[in-house]
């Protein structure tokens, strides 16, 4: 998770883990690029429902991206990483990280289950 110019991101790249990506089945990898979107989409629908709400702004302005094994979730409303971590005038009002903590560890779970078929 990183701040850039106020703006959130959750980036998970899960190509390193498979580095043999290519040398695996097509059912494999469709699995596991399946099991990474639906991730990366569980992620951002918590964050969503779990971002503070004054006007709604953030909560519309969170996005995902997915490719591959590569997954990115971001706010584009210009304080998203003010309201994940505080400032000096105002506490932390916690949605991505708890939102990725609920989430991440069901990567290998949705990736078995989509094996099955």
């Amino acid at each position: 998770m990183s701040i850039k110019d106020c703006t959130l991101k959750i980036e998970y790249d899960m190509t390193e883990v498979y580095k043999g990506l290519d040398k695996l089945s097509d059912k494999t990898k469709k699995a596991a690029e399946g099991a990474m979107k639906d991730t990366v989409v569980n992620i951002a629908n918590d964050a969503i429902n779990g971002s503070p709400v004054d006007t709604g702004n953030n909560r519309r302005s969170i996005r995902y991206l997915t490719k591959q094994l590569h997954g990115e979730i971001f706010s584009t409303s210009g304080y998203g990483g003010f309201l994940e971590t505080g400032t000096r005038f105002m506490g932390a009002r916690p949605y991505f990280k708890p939102a990725l903590d609920r989430h991440i560890g069901k990567f290998t779970k949705i990736m078995k289950e989509k094996l099955k078929w």
